[in-house]
């Protein structure tokens, strides 16, 4: 079976991407600087799993972690120190080298349809054209918004502690959030296809929701009255630099907390909506996939939302 070799493997993209592989039979490789990157993780075969160290932001790491792979999986780090393109760029020359069949990249955003400043979401349409250029075949998916962020430390707490959804949406504001576990089996399933080979595409759930709705998911998973009670930009943007604690330098929390804030300000009154996907184009592209994502309801239900599923703040 071939070998899909998964790009930090230990953060929660990389575990569903991991989790999913195996379970479709493919063999597996992860790449963390972590002694244990797999501590509490409960995924069956996750001990037939070959642990390998590679610095993203030092390219001569690179051919001896990925050497022997027939797939790469990858997602940028959030706090990432070298932009998307230039990572992209030397990843995908790497990969070339080695033969790699296909890299691919999950974006954890939105890509716009169309070269511009569409806000910082420009930087995954440099990214893409970079990895277009290295002379490996390439597929990206754009996934907008994760069910599994409401497991974080700065959003469960709320949720659970206090009976209360924060999020940093308008009322209005309409969006197709996505499993982490469906973002995966969309990366598994585009290998084989030719078509999607130098292709990007934005993916979602299956419903486009609102706040409101996605609070009724949430009473009803944990059989309690959970208030709907948004946030500002401003306010989240503190609460990740405080969930996210020492592991965030002091020197970027400020920064790092008007990001955030811009960015969310930028989602709220963007026409483009960068958070609605297009299903009828994505199922048109993967028919498999129609009737089969979770929807948010579903989601919920199915998770523990004790203390010991808590995810931590970024990965």
């Amino acid at each position: 079976m071939a070998l899909i070799t998964v790009v930090s493997a230990s953060g929660r993209q990389g575990l569903a991407q991991v989790d999913q592989a195996l379970k479709a039979g493919y063999e597996v490789r992860a790449i963390s600087r972590q002694e244990d990157p797999f501590a509490g993780a409960k995924i069956e075969g996750i001990e037939n799993v070959e642990i390998r160290s590679m610095d993203i932001y030092d390219p001569t790491s690179f051919e001896q972690a990925l050497e022997g792979s027939d797939y790469i999986f990858y997602t940028q780090p959030l706090q990432a120190r070298s932009d998307r393109a230039t990572v992209l760029g030397d990843l995908g020359k790497a990969a070339a080298k080695l033969g790699v069949k296909r890299l691919v990249w999950n974006t954890s955003g939105w890509i716009p349809d169309r070269p511009g400043d569409a806000f910082t979401y420009a930087e995954n349409t440099k990214a893409i054209n970079a990895l277009w250029r290295s002379g490996c075949p390439g597929t990206v998916f754009g996934s907008v918004l994760f069910m599994d962020n409401l497991l974080t430390n700065w959003a469960r707490p709320f949720i659970v502690n206090e009976g209360r959804y924060v999020y940093p949406h308008n009322p209005g504001l309409e969006a197709n959030w996505i499993s982490l576990d469906d973002v995966a089996r969309f990366m598994l399933a585009s290998l084989e296809r030719p078509d999607m080979e130098g292709a990007w595409i934005n993916i979602g759930g299956p419903e486009r929701l609102v706040g409101k709705q996605v609070t009724q998911c949430l009473s009803d998973a944990l059989d309690k009255d959970i208030a709907y009670d948004p946030c500002t930009p401003d306010e989240f943007g503190r609460y990740l630099v405080d969930a996210a604690g020492d592991s965030m330098p002091a020197e970027m929390r400020e920064e790092f907390a008007k990001g955030i804030a811009a960015f969310y300000e930028f989602n709220n009154a963007s026409p483009s909506q960068p958070f609605a996907v297009d299903m009828d184009h994505v199922f048109e592209r993967f028919p498999e996939m129609e009737g089969t994502l979770e929807t948010m309801a579903d989601w919920t239900k199915r998770q523990d939302w004790g203390e010991s599923n808590s995810r931590p703040a970024f990965g």
